[in-house]
This record gives C-alpha cells, sequence and structure tokens, in this order.
C-alpha cells in the first residue's frame, strides 16, 4: 500500500510541476492545484497508513496510538483542502480579471506581443 500512495505522490507532484512550466495562466492554476493534492496526500501519509484502525477512543481500549488513528493529520489536510479551495476560487477571478485587461491568458503577456507583431 506504501509504494501505491509513493507512485500517487510522485505522479501528481510530476504533473502538477510540468504544469506550472506551462505558458497559460489556468494550466499554472492545474499544477497547483495537483501539487496540493499531493502535498494533502504526503501529509496524510505521515499519519501512518493503518487498516481496520479505531478512529475515537473505546472504552476497555488503551489510549494509545497503537489502538487508534492520529487525528492531527486528518485534521491538517482538512485544513488544507479548504485553504486550497479558497486559493483556486482566488486564482480563477484574478485569471479572468487579467484575462479581460490585457486580453490574453499567458503568464509572460508573450502572445499579446506576438499579435502586435503580425498586425505591423
Amino acid at each position: 500500500m506504501e509504494i501505491v500512495l509513493a507512485i500517487a505522490i510522485g505522479v501528481l507532484t510530476g504533473s502538477g510541476v510540468y504544469l506550472l512550466l506551462r505558458p497559460r495562466t489556468f494550466q499554472m492554476i492545474m499544477g497547483l492545484t495537483l501539487i496540493s493534492y499531493a502535498v494533502n496526500l504526503f501529509i496524510f501519509s505521515m499519519g501512518r497508513l493503518k487498516v481496520d484502525s479505531e478512529p475515537v477512543l473505546i472504552p476497555g481500549f488503551a489510549a494509545t496510538l497503537a489502538n487508534t488513528a492520529d487525528p492531527m493529520p486528518q485534521a491538517l489536510v482538512l485544513t488544507a483542502i479548504v485553504i486550497g479551495f479558497a486559493m483556486t476560487a482566488l486564482f480563477l477571478v484574478v485569471l479572468l480579471a487579467s484575462r479581460g485587461l490585457t486580453g490574453t491568458d499567458h503568464v509572460d503577456g508573450e502572445e499579446r506581443q506576438e499579435q502586435e507583431e503580425a498586425r505591423e
């Protein structure tokens, strides 16, 4: 199970970095989203992968991490998901505003320069 999780984190990180290096804004936003998913999986995996572990304390069992799941990584990932959603929404608003003002969705504005050179 650990190897599958490690491969998934690696694929998400690699895909996110590839999309971050693309020239268009939407691809960059999708790259940031994939990297945040990879980080969430990494944080979640730090809480140890345990199968059939109780999420809360049960009477009669000792209250140790050997008998229960660690709630801290789960809480951190839940918080990161909410923050990531808000960040993505903000980036999309900035993308739409930038597209409206400049007429292009390129990060560095090169497409607009090419269009102006083609008109001349």
